[in-house]
């Protein structure tokens, strides 16, 4: 079966195609990056053509057998966030559930986390809801340390849930 990670930089039809149904599979899984259930197709569109268009962002894509079924960014802080420069964010991660146990999760974070290092970041930060469990294994696995916890991070179907704020040093100082 055929895996594989890359930077995306421009979308075809197809490539769009895929990621917003990956991307629908994923909030209807309870894995959405801020949605609760799928907006409309063409804000989907929308979303995914801005991100590209963002200086700040760089969009990582998972592929299996050829079909985008996940996504990363890596974003660097804007130029006036000077005290903050050393710091990346990685949001936007999830893999559809079809594409699951085939490593692609952990490859994306890792490919985030390279070119992180590849940019000169020290340290990259992350925040997820404590209902994605299997994003938190990943995370920790890959030595994430959680250093803040809040009681009140998002509201789905009226619940309240806690959100988690992770860290991982790259590089010491």
């Amino acid at each position: 079966m055929s895996t594989g990670v890359e930077i995306l930089t421009e979308f075809n039809v197809r490539d769009l195609n895929d990621l917003c149904d990956a991307t629908e599979a994923a909030i209807l899984d309870g894995g959405g990056f801020g949605w609760v259930a799928p907006p409309p197709r063409h804000i989907l569109e929308a979303y995914w053509q801005g991100v590209l268009l963002v200086p700040e962002r760089t969009l990582f894509i998972a592929r299996l057998e050829d079909v985008i079924c996940g996504s990363a960014q890596l974003v660097r802080p804007t130029r006036n966030a000077e005290a903050t420069a050393f710091a990346a964010q990685l949001t936007t991660f999830f893999l559809a559930p079809w594409a699951r146990g085939h490593g692609l999760a952990r490859n994306l974070v890792e490919a985030v986390e390279n070119a992180a290092i590849d940019g000169g970041f020290d340290q990259i930060n992350l925040d997820v809801r404590e209902t994605q469990e299997r994003a938190i294994q990943i995370y920790e696995s890959l030595g994430y340390e959680r250093w803040g916890t809040n009681p009140r991070y998002a509201r789905v179907n009226g619940r309240m849930i806690v959100g988690y704020y992770y860290s991982k040093t790259l590089a010491s100082d």
